[in-house]
């Protein structure tokens, strides 16, 4: 639609494709809501006004709310464990019509491959889907990945219109001590958003990762640590996940305190598919923030217009001309109902359901990448389906180092923070016989390289058997968790077995989830895989995990060597807080 056609359309000099009328439009730019019509022509609003006498295509929303499609700022397809058009999918409903993902779980174990079969999926995707490319393959070097990624890696990438920017720098280590390599990342994406990910980190220290170049920030737990980084100006990503539910804390400090949000975003970082199934994402966000006292259109804003100032995405995040026709209508502000949603002009949801045949048109055009992998399907290359590779293992691979005093990774419900026990021999085995510690351990799964880090664990609650997964961030090296070696060995079996997913054993008796693309991610039928998912969540729990621990999200976090205080990689114990190996 060219520029003449526009004005047209907006005088009402020409009839428009769709008018809603009847709904208290949600003004992100004034914080008030409004009962006007809302005009949309080819994909875009081409005027709020008095539109609906001009339109035989009238949508009647009385007593309902339009506001923008919401914007997830920040999150890991691969963590909800589906492809990313299902992924995609299960957003759209809810009334995301825009992500921002990092892609650093694929990447991690894919590399090159891994970053393609992502952007094929995003060229093609029924949601905005951009990209911030992994800046961490691996996350430090202190664990071994499937890929390292280089800025000359990264940088030819830059271009694609998909691409936004640089994934969260979680080495803010090395930030601040000019690792070349980091730098390098930086300089390449100068101009460009780059993510943040630094937990705890404040001071001077805040100040010159600050400095460097970050622009975001979604690790802040408490309001005071996302007060101090939100002064420095840092966009603080409120996250509210599966395993890292944060929103409430910081919220409810900006909400006493009067403190302005205007650099505020909602994110999910890693959110499960059945937890999305059943509450949604952004949505999820907006109702929380309601529920905590925050004025409705302000939580709206957080999850709109701010999230498109803070990335550039011009255009999008606001009801008025000009403006991406992505829309969602909810019923009310209470429990927040999603009844429709429209992308790009056509009605893509209604009651949370997926107007396939609208879905399928966006996406009919979708092609395949240059390696002839399909874009809507599973990439059959073998580094994406064929990617668990372990050396020969037995119970004696599973030894612990022995200590006069142990380390004790102590895990923390509803948090994905650490904290670090010092437990002497002697009574380190009394609580492992009691069952209050359990063993773990972290076998690098990419190269059948025999590097196994093992250690001890507190707070994951599990009884008679043994839990594993390759979902272990970043690097998605095997993970494993049991009070026994037998069922611990019996879980790593299973996961060969399976190419990658979940596994839990317990007494030799084993259950599965497979996860073939990469380890991470499945290609089954969104449903039969949350049924599935559900059915493994509940044995885990049946085995004694503890309320607040998500049996394999919260466990998939203990291999991630930049968040404090205790982690486990495939080349040991990893002290956070003082950056070195145990």
């Amino acid at each position: 639609m060219q520029i003449r056609e526009r004005i047209g359309k907006a005088l009402g000099n020409e009839a428009p494709d769709m008018v809603i009328t009847g709904a208290g439009v949600v003004n992100v730019f004034t914080g008030d809501i409004s009962y006007e019509d809302v005009a949309i022509s080819d994909g875009i609003i081409v005027g709020v006004g008095d539109y609906k006498d001009l339109c035989d295509n009238v949508i009647d929303m009385e007593g309902k709310y339009v506001m923008p499609g919401f914007i997830n700022a920040h999150c890991h397809v691969e963590s909800s464990m589906v492809t990313p058009r299902n992924y995609a999918l299960a957003e759209l409903a809810w009334g995301t019509t825009t992500i921002i993902t990092d892609p650093h779980e694929i990447v991690n174990v894919a590399g090159h491959k891994g970053v393609e079969y992502v952007l094929s999926q995003a060229a093609c995707s029924p949601v905005n889907y951009y990209v911030a490319l992994p800046s961490c393959v691996p996350a430090t070097s202190f664990e071994n990945a499937g890929a390292v990624m280089l800025a000359k890696d990264l940088a030819k990438y830059k271009d694609n219109p998909d691409v936004i920017g640089l994934g969260e720098m979680m080495n803010y280590v090395g930030v601040n001590y000019c690792d070349n390599d980091v730098i390098d990342k930086i300089e390449a994406f100068d101009g460009r958003v780059i993510d943040g990910h630094a937990p705890g980190l404040l001071g001077r220290a805040l100040n010159a990762y600050t400095i460097a170049g970050i622009d975001t920030e979604h690790e802040c737990v408490t309001y005071e640590e996302a007060l101090e980084k939100a002064r420095r100006g840092l966009a603080i990503l409120v996250r509210q996940g599966s395993a890292s539910k944060n929103e409430e804390a910081i919220l409810k400090g900006f909400i006493k305190n009067g403190n302005s949000t205007f650099n505020l975003a909602f994110a999910t970082d890693d959110k499960h598919l059945y937890n999305i199934n059943e509450e949604g994402t952004i949505r999820y966000n907006v109702l929380l923030a309601i529920k905590l006292g925050m004025d409705p259109v302000e939580a709206i804003q957080i999850a709109t217009i701010n999230a498109a100032r803070i990335y550039g995405l011009k255009k999008c995040g606001a009801i008025a001309p000009g403006y991406k026709a992505d829309i969602v209508v909810a019923d009310n502000f209470d429990d927040f109902n999603i009844d429709m949603v429209i992308k790009d002009g056509k009605i893509v949801a209604k009651d949370r359901k997926i107007c396939e045949e609208a879905v399928g048109k966006i996406t009919d055009s979708c092609g395949a990448n240059s390696n002839g992998e399909s874009a809507n399907g599973v990439c059959m290359d073998a580094s994406i389906t064929d990617s668990v590779h372990l050396p020969k293992i037995d119970v004696d691979s599973l030894k612990a180092p022995v200590r006069q005093v142990q380390p004790v990774i102590k895990m923390v419900a509803g948090q994905i923070v650490t904290g670090k026990e010092m437990v002497p021999q002697a009574q380190l085995e009394e609580m492992i016989a009691s069952g209050e510690v359990l063993k773990i351990a972290v076998i690098e799964r990419h190269k059948a390289t025999g590097n196994i880090g093992v250690g001890y664990i507190m707070g994951y609650g599990l009884k008679n058997g043994a839990v594993a997964t390759t979902v272990a961030h970043d690097s998605h090296n095997l993970i494993v968790v049991g009070d026994n070696d037998e069922d611990m060995l019996g879980a790593i079996k299973e996961i060969e077995r399976i190419h990658g997913g979940y596994a839990i054993c317990s007494a030799g008796d084993i259950t599965s989830l497979p996860l073939p693309i990469c380890g991470l991610m499945s290609d089954e039928e969104p449903g039969a895989f949350t049924t599935n998912l559900h059915a493994m969540i509940k044995r885990a729990k049946s085995l004694g995990v503890n309320e607040g621990i998500d049996p394999f999200i919260t466990l998939s976090f203990m291999a991630l060597p930049v968040i404090p205080s205790l982690r486990i990689t495939d080349m040991g114990l990893f002290d956070v807080d003082a950056w070195k190996m145990i």
